[in-house]
């Protein structure tokens, strides 16, 4: 089930950026044309927004015995004005929920409204953020934010589990400013991502540090007041005292273990936010999966409006209905949502798009670039020399690599890349054109071979134009792909399976795929 709802306005130095764009074409010097001499440039004031909501809007078959509601915010809001007025729920819209309590975290910006009774079951809900919430200067909401959700007959007694974790378990060479990371399989209840029930020791005893969630409920990040101590293992617990939104805790706790490297290091960062779960992602011209074979363990989306701009995929029912443009001969599984700008063949969206989930996709894309430009932005340097133009049949240690002439290619052999022992290891890779691997042609699939603890998550390829990878199907390619101008799995008609451990991530032009599976790594 979709079980999230997004709702992003234009953030502050986008409107900062866009003010100064029209004062700059009106005069920009010591005159100004409009506000006249030495006249001071108004204030943008940026009322804050609500983000993402769960349940989310339209969501069918919520749990009666759901016991928390939650908004987060777009910035930091003042907690005296987040109380059971400004955020209410009402089952059906005439009947108030009352007994209940609102609470607000300010490092996640989540605000969460914890019920005292169970939910009406088969019953449509609205819950409502008025206007009297305020952000922490003062600004209130432009408007009341108002969704609603449907409840089913049936509790969930199901215990969540814990599915990711980062560093992962007796992983070694881990950098001494690691924040540490674990993923669920559903909405959590934040209010129960805590230091108590996370957290993090070592034979010094317990480590300081604060608890974080991303919007969504389902990441919770434990950051050290201060970085780790050296060639030190440290143990990471979360606890059964997180519990899911119905209250199920956990079975058992979740525990492991990783060691810092023996020098202080620093952990490698391109953040990709909100572009972070998206296998795949269509920039502004959309997707096309070709074959029944291709699944994508992750989410995917394109900005693309207008029809057919999606063709061959499905979202698994564990995460929604909507299907886009599938036939018997191309039918793709989405174990995730399918974020776009444009409506679905059939289920939730085949009315028309969803506003919030286009919306989402649009920040997503802004996350990609952002994430595009800071790797442009990385110096040359690693302990390899500088390859040639083929990548083939060689051996790489982390660093920043440049294409000589543009282009990589990895042709006639596979690229390894060699860890030595450090998990947080960083391989990016600059073209300012093109990356092509296998062949030449429609020929010979090659591989990316991770040696010496690399990681998939550690792997980016900058890419100028368009990404060709594997066109003869097969073979296994690592990281995470961002180009300007689309990437191409396979060609029509392969039945081999490609593999990506990454993601495939256009700016503009778009993404398509034969009989690929797409696996998302952990961050």
């Amino acid at each position: 089930m979709k079980n999230i709802e997004a709702n992003f306005r234009l953030t502050p130095w986008l409107m900062a950026t866009a003010l100064s764009v029209v004062l700059a074409a009106c005069g920009g010097g010591g005159q100004d044309t409009i506000l006249g001499a030495g006249a001071i440039a108004p204030v943008v004031v940026v009322p804050p927004a609500v983000t993402v909501v769960t349940p989310f809007a339209g969501a069918l078959n919520v749990a009666p015995n759901t016991k928390t509601i939650t908004a987060a915010f777009s910035k930091a809001m003042d907690p005296a004005t987040l109380t059971g007025a400004s955020f209410t729920l009402a089952c059906p819209a005439a009947t108030a929920i009352t007994g209940g309590t609102v609470s607000y975290l300010a490092d996640s910006k989540i605000a969460t409204l914890t019920l005292s009774t169970d939910l009406p079951s088969a019953t449509v809900c609205t819950a409502t953020v008025t206007t009297a919430a305020k952000d922490s200067t003062g600004v209130s909401l432009a408007s009341n934010y108002t969704w609603q959700f449907t409840t089913s007959a049936t509790t969930d007694t199901t215990a969540p589990t814990v599915t990711l974790v980062a560093p992962i378990d007796a992983a070694t060479g881990v950098a001494t400013n690691t924040a540490v990371k674990a993923t669920f399989s559903e909405a959590m209840d934040p209010l129960t991502l805590k230091t108590a029930n996370f957290t993090l020791t070592s034979v010094g005893g317990p480590v300081a540090g604060t608890v974080s969630i991303n919007p969504l409920n389902d990441a919770a990040t434990f950051t050290p007041n201060a970085n780790l101590a050296t060639s030190t293992t440290y143990t990471a617990r979360v606890t059964t005292g997180v519990t899911d939104q119905a209250a199920n805790p956990l079975a058992i706790d979740k525990v492991w273990t990783f060691t810092t490297a023996a020098t202080a290091t620093t952990q490698p960062l391109i953040a990709l936010n909100l572009a972070e779960p998206f296998g795949t992602f269509g920039g502004s011209a959309g997707m096309t999966n070709m074959g029944t074979l291709t699944v994508v363990n992750g989410d995917i989306g394109t900005i693309a409006t207008g029809t057919s701009m999606v063709t061959g995929f499905h979202e698994s029912l564990a995460f929604g209905d909507d299907i886009y443009t599938e036939t018997t001969l191309n039918s793709g599984a989405v174990n995730g949502m399918i974020y776009t700008c444009t409506n679905s063949t059939t289920g939730a969206n085949s009315a028309g798009p969803s506003a919030p989930e286009c919306a989402l996709a649009t920040q997503a894309r802004l996350d990609a670039e952002t994430a595009y430009l800071a790797l442009v932005a990385k110096p040359v340097g690693g302990a390899s020399p500088a390859p040639g133009a083929n990548l083939a049949g060689i051996t790489l240690q982390p660093g920043v690599y440049k294409a000589p002439g543009g282009s990589f290619l990895i042709e006639g052999g596979n690229l390894t890349l060699d860890a030595q022992g450090d998990a947080n290891a960083t391989w990016v890779f600059q073209m300012a054109t093109t990356l092509t691997v296998g062949g030449p042609g429609a020929a010979a699939p090659q591989s990316i071979i991770l040696a010496g603890g690399a990681l998939a998550k550690n792997v980016f390829w900058q890419v100028g134009s368009t990404a060709t990878i594997n066109a003869a199907g097969g073979g296994t390619m690592v990281g995470t792909i961002i180009a300007q101008a689309g990437v191409n799995i396979s060609t029509a008609d392969n039945m081999t399976i490609m593999t990506l451990n990454g993601r495939a991530l256009s700016l503009g032009a778009s993404v398509t795929m034969v009989n690929t599976v797409i696996n998302v790594p952990a961050q």
